[in-house]
């Protein structure tokens, strides 16, 4: 394995943080508890559980967000290295899922959130800026490649700009050979956390797209599109 993953490997070891443990799923009948109302709060604030790389959980206020503007690859998605191991021609597989939702876990910490809710409202999973520190946990996930800006009708500047330093560098899940998350969803049968890597090789064999490009080099991809 690469030594930026192997950095990451050692992150989740030295700051303690289990990136599947069972304690950071919520039970869907505890998500519903609350989120049949409408929307009567904006602004929700208090210590967190990460479920992954770009959902939160406020224990306490019984609610669920997913921040605004990015999207990271669900928790049980492998993604792989596309360079061979020695003479081993089978790539390794990389944890993408989990190392998103560790990064995101070691940023937050044990620290309080402040997640202020953007339009539209009424989704069962609002969609919300969260900060922390004053720190943009969006902005800090792209920062070190482990989400991407999501596909909305205007992205916020400072996301596009982190997401193409993170992808010109190679960090985070633009270092691997992975499949567009939103193909995942769709595709991806077994969602646990028992789901082996063979199981999206396979998929990655059958792909409609995928969202890094390993085999080109985006540093010296063209500028202009337009001729």
């Amino acid at each position: 394995m690469s030594a930026r993953f192997a950095i990451g490997a050692l992150v989740l070891l030295c700051t303690g943080i289990n990136p599947v443990s069972a304690a950071d799923f919520v039970p869907g009948s505890a998500v519903g508890q609350r989120l049949g109302a409408p929307e009567t709060q904006s602004l929700l604030r208090g210590k967190v559980s990460v479920i992954s790389g770009d959902t939160l959980w406020f224990p306490t206020l019984g609610r669920r967000v997913r921040l605004a503007g990015i999207q990271a690859c669900p928790v049980p998605e492998w993604g792989f290295d596309p360079k061979p191991q020695g003479t081993i021609a089978i790539t390794a597989p990389i944890p993408s899922g989990p190392l998103a939702k560790a990064w995101l876990k070691r940023v937050v910490g044990n620290r309080p959130v402040v997640c202020r809710l953007v339009p539209p409202y009424g989704s069962e999973v609002p969609a919300a800026k969260c900060s922390t520190r004053g720190r943009d946990l969006g902005l800090e996930m792209l920062r070190v490649g482990w989400a991407r800006v999501a596909a909305v009708t205007e992205p916020d500047p400072q996301y596009l700009t982190a997401e193409r330093y993170a992808r010109s560098a190679r960090y985070g899940l633009w270092g691997t050979y992975v499949l567009d998350m939103d193909e995942w969803n769709r595709r991806a049968v077994d969602r646990t956390m028992e789901r082996r890597p063979l199981a999206d090789r396979t998929l990655l064999q059958e792909r409609e797209q995928e969202i890094t490009p390993p085999f080109a080099d985006w540093r010296d991809r063209p500028r202009r599109r337009d001729r």
